[in-house]
């Protein structure tokens, strides 16, 4: 009789977040740098000199830094996602038997 593999168990703590989850995330990320965006263009209308052009250029590279981290992709939240394959029932001692540190209360 032939065994087959042990079939692979994946740990809860190794799944990715949800889609819903990634997106919302993302819109966070490109509100918020749209955001600071929009008050670098505002404060450049409103500032003289060398920092208005500071910031003039800040509203010019912003909108393409958020793009860019928006559109990441779903970063890896921990290590690694390997199956982790456990035993079998049949490979595992009975209940009713004690186990290898002895279940009979002798010490």
């Amino acid at each position: 009789m032939r065994r087959k593999p042990p079939t692979p168990v994946y740990r809860v703590t190794g799944v990715r977040t949800g889609r819903s989850e990634d997106i919302r995330r993302r819109y966070r990320r490109y509100a918020m740098t749209m955001g600071i965006r929009t008050v670098c263009f505002v404060a450049a209308v409103i500032t003289h000199g060398p920092a208005r052009w500071v910031l003039f250029a800040g509203a010019l590279v912003l909108p393409y830094i958020a793009v860019v981290v928006a559109n990441a992709g779903p970063g890896r939240d921990s290590g690694s996602f390997d199956p982790v394959v456990l035993p079998s029932r049949t490979e595992l001692p009975p209940l009713d038997e004690p186990g290898p540190r002895g279940g009979s209360g002798e010490d």
